[in-house]
């Protein structure tokens, strides 16, 4: 028996069996303690990868988030920035202190002890997320958000966060904490097109970041969260209420003293004014996609300069939006004698209608397509001073009549272009031949389609304005053609990529048919059509209405400047009173005269000279109240005022002044009645003497007498221009 007990005492005693939730827990644990250490490792691995393929400093400096175009009219001042705008780059140690300081209290207060990922920061976050139920607060820091900007794009993803962090931490690894905060304050958006500080405070208080106040810091470090929000621009209010909260922070975090923030008043900044959204954006629209073809550079930061004169362009949205009839739209532009756009207006309101009415729109130009008839007739070899007959005339079952609605027989070609005869363009259209006359558009500048029918002569075919424009200032600079262009030179980096070149080779007609040209253009503005443009000085121009008044023009130069005014409806519908002979005449004028007050007044190559004075003119020559039919002006185009009359002294028949009539009714013609009835005579008002029309009037009204000018050598001594010997004698005796 002892030795069974014995036996049983010496066997080993068995353990309890381990639970088998023990030993998955225990599975578990070595399970994520592996995984761990691998993601660790993997994350090791891709931060050191990341920070092996990340650029340099400079690099890093160097690449701008995409093309900022910066545009400069004629005299520097820049009118229109596009694309992204960035200052002037700051290193770290000329960033102001109170600068990076507000950066750091409101964005990231613990930049200068985490490794670019703040676990204490994205908790804060998720604890806020959990309470609120959303994303109220983010745990981004200031190395994370760099990142962002020059990496990667704003997609709430965990996929972009994760890549995100990977990169803060190797941004950290690499680069010191002063150049990730160098790099952050040069390259973060602040709002309203502006990337970092420098362009932020030009655009909000309008001077350099370098000398920011603490207010103005606490504006710029504020923008960051939300730049459209907060933007002082959008709204004041909101900017102030978000930099008294950046003060605050800094006060809490101990960067600035309970004083300095009592003492800091970000309600009492003032704001650089924002530029407006004028006019000067139909230039730059039309302008600016030229570039494409004029240079390479892609990516660089341009400043362009243009030709556009600001007081120019502000005389030319002033005279459009004054003359312009209710519920029209105007267009004007205006080119220097070389091709440069001085002014250019494509409409009433920019912010309302960016369609470029200058530019983009076509529409019939009516008589002012004449230009092109007259100048094939004078190329052809004809005079101004020839006789032709106005007279009903059908061309292939089309039979044009004037305005007046009457013909006036023989009349030189010089009357028949003053008063716009349409009789007298179909004749020559149809002498010189209709495809002759398209070809002389097309050879000027005209870029769009060209019919050849017989009525093409009245302008139905339609054109672009600054076309036009053209065409007249090839006739302003003596035949030789004139290109329009905006743009002098492009720079990049402080280096002239472009400069623009104007070619002076390109003749389109002989001198002599240009100065003809020019002889006809003036006497419509003294005497015809287009009386309303006249500045006081020497101008030359044609007025232009199509069919029930849906266009009027009015193109003309003086002093080397070339403008084109046009008005209309944009659906086309016609405009009651509208011609070219007033409202647009009246906005050429209104333009012109501030355009060439600066200039020296530049004479013709010819001298004005008046036209029969029988003739009616047509309806485009009535603005206004009705005139008194005759513009007496001296050398310089200026309208004098009525001289005194007085009877031939000879008694010899002589041809009265007509006083106010309306429209359409016959210019009377006064002659000596001796046996009138006294029921004629007016005792009431003493009779006005006619005037006698001779040569010593003439001289007289043009200034020509007192002066000496010269005559033109085709002028004969008596001053009847080429007139006929039987249409010399139904004239006064002079």
């Amino acid at each position: 028996m002892p030795r069974a007990s014995s036996s049983r005492s010496s066997r080993p005693r068995s353990s309890k069996p381990r639970s088998p939730w023990r030993r998955r827990i225990v599975v578990t644990l070595q399970v994520l303690i592996g995984l761990a250490v691998l993601a660790v490792g993997a994350l090791v691995i891709a931060v050191f990868v990341a920070k092996s393929q990340l650029p340099s400093f400079e690099e890093l400096k160097s690449s701008p988030n995409g093309q900022m175009i910066r545009v400069h009219a004629a005299d520097g001042t820049v009118i229109v920035s596009l694309g992204p705008s960035y200052g002037e780059w700051l290193s770290y140690d000329r960033i102001p202190i109170v600068m990076r300081d507000a950066t750091i209290a409101v964005e990231d207060r613990r930049f200068r002890q985490h490794p670019g990922v703040d676990p204490i920061g994205i908790a804060r976050s998720v604890a806020v997320r959990l309470e609120k139920g959303r994303w109220k607060q983010g745990g981004s820091t200031i190395t994370q958000q760099i990142t962002r900007t020059i990496f990667l794009n704003n997609q709430k993803k965990f996929g972009r966060k994760f890549r995100e962090a990977i990169l803060a931490l190797a941004m950290e690894l690499k680069f010191s904490k002063n150049q990730i905060l160098e790099l952050y304050l040069n390259k973060v958006y602040y709002g309203g097109g502006a990337y970092g500080i420098d362009a932020a405070a030009r655009k909000f208080f309008g001077h350099g970041a370098e000398h920011l106040s603490l207010s103005e810091a606490a504006v710029i470090a504020g923008l960051v969260k939300a730049p459209s929000n907060y933007s002082p621009t959008a709204d004041a209010e909101a900017a102030v209420g978000r930099a008294g909260v950046v003060i605050r922070q800094m006060e809490r975090n101990g960067f600035i003293t309970p004083d300095q923030a009592a003492n800091a008043d970000p309600q009492a900044l003032k704001l650089a004014p924002e530029p407006k959204q004028n006019s000067v954006r139909y230039f730059t629209d039309w302008a600016l996609p030229q570039l494409d073809t004029l240079i390479d550079e892609q990516s660089a930061p341009l400043d362009v300069w243009t030709t556009l004169d600001l007081n120019m362009q502000r005389a030319a949205d002033a005279a459009i939006r004054k003359d312009a009839p209710p519920g029209t739209q105007g267009a004007l532009v205006s080119l220097d004698r070389d091709g440069g756009v001085r002014a250019m207006v494509g409409g009433l309101d920019y912010v309302s209608t960016n369609y470029n009415r200058a530019t983009t729109a076509v529409r019939q130009p009516g008589s002012a397509f004449k230009l092109f008839v007259y100048l094939a007739a004078l190329e052809a070899g004809h005079k101004p001073e020839d006789q032709v007959v106005d007279e009903p005339v059908t061309i292939d079952g089309w039979s044009p009549r004037n305005d007046s609605r009457r013909n006036s027989g023989s009349v030189s070609l010089r009357t028949a272009f003053a008063y716009s005869l349409n009789t007298v363009a179909a004749k020559l259209g149809q002498e010189v031949g209709f495809q002759t006359v398209a070809d002389m558009a097309r050879r000027f500048g005209i870029t769009t389609p060209v019919n050849t029918h017989p009525s093409m002569v009245l302008g139905t075919s339609e054109v672009h304005v600054i076309d036009m424009v053209a065409a007249f200032a090839s006739i302003s600079n003596k035949g030789v053609k004139v290109t329009p262009y905006g743009i002098t030179k492009v720079v990049a980096n402080g280096q002239t990529i472009y400069t623009h070149e104007v070619d002076r080779s390109h003749v389109l007609v002989a001198p002599y048919v240009a100065a003809e040209m020019t002889d006809l253009l003036q006497t419509a503005v003294n005497t015809g059509t287009g009386r309303a443009a006249q500045i006081g000085r020497p101008v030359a121009g044609k007025t232009g209405t199509t069919t029930s008044s849906k266009d009027g023009w009015f193109l003309g130069f003086s002093s080397g400047i070339t403008t084109g005014v046009w008005m209309g409806r944009d659906n086309g519908k016609p405009v009651a009173g509208l011609h070219g002979g007033t409202a647009p005449a009246r906005a050429f004028a209104d333009y012109m005269r501030v355009a060439v007050a600066n200039r020296p007044i530049e004479q013709f190559d010819t001298q004005v000279t008046l036209p029969e004075w029988q003739l009616e003119p047509d309806e485009e020559s009535y603005f206004g109240q009705p005139d008194n039919g005759v513009a007496a002006v001296d050398a310089d185009g200026n309208p004098l005022p009525p001289p005194s009359a007085g009877a031939a002294e000879d008694g010899s028949e002589a041809v009265e002044i007509p006083t106010h009539r309306e429209p359409g009714a016959p210019v009377p013609i006064q002659q000596p009645q001796p046996g009138a009835p006294p029921q004629q005579q007016q005792p009431a008002q003493a009779p006005v003497p006619p005037q006698r029309l001779d040569q010593a009037w003439i001289d007289r009204v043009t200034g020509r007498g007192a002066g000496g000018a010269s005559r033109d050598p085709r002028t004969p001594a008596n001053g009847q221009r080429g007139l006929p010997r039987e249409r010399q004698d139904d004239r006064p005796n002079q």
